[in-house]
């Protein structure tokens, strides 16, 4: 061993304290764990000056040898606390290590954090960010699965901190939301990670890992008890004030505008008086559909019982039309997560749509044998990709079919598509995943 002992400063049940743990188990390194007062009251004793000295961000886990070596990150404390096996036992397998453990924070940890905390009553639920999250975790899992489908373990033949690492990531998820329905699709991780949890090592230090059985939701009251109490609020400003110092900045802004005009060179001057490309929906009148506020419906309450009877309350079909738009190719469709990227690209080169456009896109199936397709809505009654070269983006890949708003079909796939629920008789395929563009 590189040291003779050492002590983890953490809070209870830190899942990233639990990466050098649980490497500490296999190497055989003896590691105290300081957590509880009053050896370590967490937000106190890590704000201390002397923990500041030896920690300058007052962060944890933390752990400081009793050689006196100190040193912060958790993957660094579990890499310390290693022996050579876990750390990569060839120059390839070390660097394979390092990449899984840097997917692991990178790409597992936001959108875990995201989804989980509110659940926990951490953070404030947010229907957009969650669903984002949601997305970006079955990639994740799509990826690991794949790699995972010839592999006992993410590196060679056994146990490393790679597989440490990407457990820890995954502990919430496995323990709060990913339930039987949503996991079934990822066959190799769940198996991997069982596999994991149940040796010795981790079980010292997890316990026994039960896997939700059911996906928790936003716990309010919890989140409300977790809340710092908000201070009285300040005195308003009178009337006279605030227009003095709305004055104030407006003569900022003008003055801020004029600076900018005079820093342009002429090359900016001139793309500055270009002429701002023309709105394709310029002619049509002014339609009593507001697209923004279905969207903040559909993004922040239930899609069935709010978001979808107050658009069809609102929905003015003669200002919008709805579209039905299957992918001509899917035989070509192979591993799903690269199915979502297809969707999610074409997504993101379609921004200057947004403003006037939603789609609910879904991916049906299993790998080898998916499908894509989606509910779309646009403003006026034609085919907006078609309106400007902006938008015709991967949209010929598509074949598409506009829907009666008063037919039952009609009403039957929006409803389906919209809250990624329903028989879907027109597939064939199961339900796999879906994507949302607003």
């Amino acid at each position: 061993m590189a040291f003779d002992g050492g002590t983890l400063y953490t809070y209870p049940e830190n899942w990233r304290a639990f990466k050098a743990l649980i490497a500490a188990q296999y190497s055989g390194a003896t590691v105290k764990v300081q957590s509880t007062p009053p050896q370590f009251h967490f937000g106190q004793s890590n704000k201390t000056p002397e923990f500041l000295q030896k920690f300058p961000l007052g962060k944890v886990p933390a752990f400081e040898g009793d050689d006196g070596f100190c040193v912060f990150e958790s993957n660094a404390i579990a890499h310390y606390v290693s022996n050579d096996e876990l750390r990569g036992s060839s120059k390839v397998a070390a660097a394979q290590v390092i990449q899984w453990m840097s997917f692991a924070d990178s790409e597992i940890v936001p959108p875990a954090s995201t989804w989980v905390f509110p659940t926990l009553g951490i953070m404030q639920y947010n229907k957009q960010a969650t669903e984002h999250a949601k997305e970006e975790v079955k990639k994740v899992l799509g990826v690991l699965d794949l790699h995972l489908q010839t592999r006992t373990f993410l590196v060679g033949e056994r146990v490393t901190l790679a597989d440490i690492a990407v457990v820890c990531s995954l502990l919430w998820l496995y323990k709060q939301v990913l339930e039987p329905s949503f996991r079934q699709l990822y066959v190799n991780v769940n198996r991997w990670f069982v596999t994991c949890v149940n040796q010795p090592q981790f079980k010292a230090v997890l316990g026994e890992v039960k896997l939700c059985e059911k996906m928790a939701q936003f716990d309010a009251k919890k989140f409300a008890e977790l809340q710092p109490k908000k201070e009285a609020p300040k005195k308003e400003k009178s009337t006279k004030e605030q227009k003095q110092q709305e004055k104030k900045q407006d003569k900022k802004k003008e003055e801020k505008k004029a600076t900018a005009e005079e820093e342009m060179d002429e090359s900016d001057q001139a793309i500055a008086a270009e002429p701002k490309p023309k709105d394709p929906f310029a002619h049509l009148p002014k339609s009593s559909f507001i697209m923004d506020e279905f969207k903040r419906k559909y993004s922040n309450e239930d899609t069935l019982t709010v978001a979808l009877p107050y658009f069809w309350e609102h929905f003015d079909k003669e200002g919008w039309s709805i579209w039905y738009g299957e992918y001509k190719y899917p035989d070509e469709l192979t591993q799903t997560f690269m199915s979502c990227n297809l969707i999610s690209g074409m997504f993101q080169r379609l921004d200057k749509l947004r403003k006037t456009g939603f789609a609910s896109v879904i991916l049906f199936g299993s790998n080898n044998d998916s499908s894509i397709s989606g509910i779309w809505v646009f403003r006026g009654q034609d085919l907006a990709f078609e309106l400007s070269l902006d938008w015709q983006v991967d949209y010929e890949s598509y074949s598409w079919h506009k829907l009666d708003v008063d037919s039952e079909e009609c009403k039957t796939m929006v409803k389906e598509y919209f809250a990624w629920e329903g028989e879907f008789k027109h597939v064939g395929k199961p339900f796999n995943q879906g994507k949302i563009f607003k």
